[in-house]
């Protein structure tokens, strides 16, 4: 809880000038853009289940624990005193806490149990306010979530594990785990020699006896989460690169060979552990068809790739918040901050950002829900997925930079929340595809699926009519998409042109008008700034900056 009546008059100056603490606020009901894709993306029924997550997220007391999680770092127990070896990871109490807030309103399992359509909009609404609070535990929810498809091309496979997944309890011990109330399922795709080229895996993996048992041999460069209960992961057989689930404990209830080399010190989502690991004949099942690895494990990519989106708007509306929380209650000049001018166009543009991101996302979201039953639904989520997941990341860095240039050196240290969105920013551009990789993603998509352009068309051309700039933009873009000269090289233009427009659309169609207009009026336009606050003279921006405060 904040400190009572803290004393702010000393002999050399009194504090004055601060702003109060923003805390104890729920950020699903002080999120209107949020409140209302909810509704529109088809998850309405969940509005109850979301708000009371966000009344719990926006407590002073998750503050507090996302605080303590990140201060004391996971630390790894390698052997015990003995020398026996562990390979254990010991979490900070706030961690296992915040895992448990996490799994108990069913972030990682909505969108599997859901009573109707719409569950995954649920996960990605409940997973966006997630990630505002701590987005370090998102990680190991992120992968549990997007395990189920892929265990589910092994029907025996996925029989015996996916109630275990969708369990609403977090079980942080260490024990096999048919003796657990709830697991959580990791992946082990990238070793040294590759990287993103999971092809070039030397992981070797030979069968053992019948049942599609098999033991793997080999290394794993980035092993996030490894306390995990199980890992989706890739390994050479005879027929090719094949995918398996990879158990920390082997049947007969011993532990499996998982030696964990090292944790990583990184930049940020310190309060997840990620790892290097070894795998010495370490028991296995395999998932799928053997030689068909990347078609199985790229069901779950697929599905981390909506998490990756997501996150980065979920961070997006924190930057705003604070932002705008800051320059509402601090005078510089003789006026707010909030007041001035070119700090109205900065706030104001940092708002569009985080608005058009919001309503991409969840317009993908809906597009996982709809692929079951439609063709066309499926291919929209395959391409537009990826567009959503390299743009979104692509403007967070510099956009939660100039949020932390609107406080000042007060967002420079660390008992600011500042740092760790700035440390965090970066992330999930990474994860599951840097740019170039997403980009080249996509291409093949168009190439490979003509629907999937198609598709996304028609989302961007049911706004037609509704802004003669983005009319014009439409134009021009299916031009540029059409040309397949030196198509490989302007990949990041293509993506990037195909992700505003579907922005455009969505804010035409369904976005409040001041923003939609912003929008149209800065990223259609040729002379658009490079950097956030250039936004032309006529927006209005008041009724934009409203959209991102809250109040306590």
């Amino acid at each position: 809880m904040p400190p009572r009546h803290p004393i702010s008059i000393f002999d050399s100056h009194e504090v004055t000038n601060q702003p109060p603490p923003l805390a104890d606020y729920n950020l699903f009901d002080s999120d209107p853009i949020l409140r209302s894709a909810l509704e529109r993306e088809g998850a309405g029924w969940a509005v109850e289940k979301v708000r009371a997550f966000g009344a719990v997220l926006g407590s002073e007391r998750v503050a507090e624990l996302a605080e303590a999680a990140n201060r004391y770092p996971p630390e790894l127990r390698t052997f015990d005193r003995f020398g026996r070896r562990l390979d254990e990871v010991v979490y900070h109490p706030a961690y296992h806490e915040l895992m448990a807030l996490a799994k108990g309103h069913e972030v990682h399992s909505i969108a599997w149990t859901a009573p109707g359509p719409g569950g995954h909009v649920a996960h990605m609404v409940l997973e966006y306010l997630l990630v505002q609070a701590e987005p370090g535990v998102c990680c190991p929810i992120t992968m549990t979530y997007a395990a189920i498809p892929a265990l589910r091309k092994q029907p025996d496979v996925a029989a015996e594990w996916e109630a275990r997944i969708t369990s609403a309890s977090y079980d942080p011990r260490f024990v096999p785990a048919a003796e657990k109330t709830g697991v959580t399922i990791g992946m082990a795709m990238t070793e040294k020699q590759g990287g993103s080229d999971v092809r070039a895996n030397t992981t070797r993996a030979v069968p053992i006896g019948d049942g599609g048992a098999f033991e793997l041999t080999g290394h794993k460069w980035f092993c996030s989460a490894p306390m995990s209960d199980a890992f989706l992961t890739l390994a050479q057989t005879a027929a090719g690169l094949s995918c398996f689930l990879v158990p920390r404990w082997r049947p007969d209830g011993t532990r499996n060979p998982f030696f964990i080399q090292r944790l990583k010190d990184k930049l940020g989502d310190r309060s997840n552990a990620s790892s290097e690991i070894e795998y010495r004949q370490t028991w296995a099942r395999l998932i799928g068809e053997e030689g068909q690895g990347v078609r199985t494990i790229i069901e779950m990519v697929h599905h981390t790739r909506l998490d990756t989106a997501l996150a980065a708007a979920g961070l997006m509306r924190q930057a705003v918040v604070q932002a705008v929380h800051h320059t509402a209650h601090r005078t510089a000049f003789q006026r707010l901050l909030s007041d001035q001018p070119l700090m109205r166009n900065v706030l104001a543009d940092l708002v569009v950002e985080w608005v058009a991101a919001t309503m991409m996302a969840a317009r993908v979201a809906r597009g996982f829900d709809e692929a079951g039953a439609s063709p066309a639904a499926a291919s929209f989520s395959r391409i537009a997925v990826a567009i959503a997941k390299y743009w979104i990341n692509k403007r967070l860095p510099a956009h939660v930079c100039e949020a932390l240039e609107c406080h000042g050196g007060s967002g420079y240290v660390e008992e600011s929340v500042m740092p760790r969105l700035y440390r965090q920013a970066p992330l999930n551009g990474i994860w599951e595809g840097s740019g170039n990789v997403i980009c080249l993603d996509a291409l093949r998509t168009m190439e490979r699926d003509p629907e999937a352009v198609e598709a996304l068309f028609a989302d961007i051309e049911a706004a037609r009519g509704g802004d003669r700039r983005l009319d014009r933009a439409i134009d021009r873009l299916k031009a540029g998409v059409q040309d397949r000269k030196d198509r490989e090289l302007r990949a990041r233009r293509i993506v990037e042109s195909l992700a505003v427009l579907l922005q455009a659309a969505l804010l035409v169609r369904h976005g409040p008008a001041p923003v939609a207009d912003a929008f149209c009026a800065s990223r259609l336009d040729d002379d658009w700034g490079w950097t956030y606050g250039t936004l032309p003279p006529g927006v209005a921006f008041d009724d934009i900056i409203r959209l991102g405060r809250v109040s306590g």
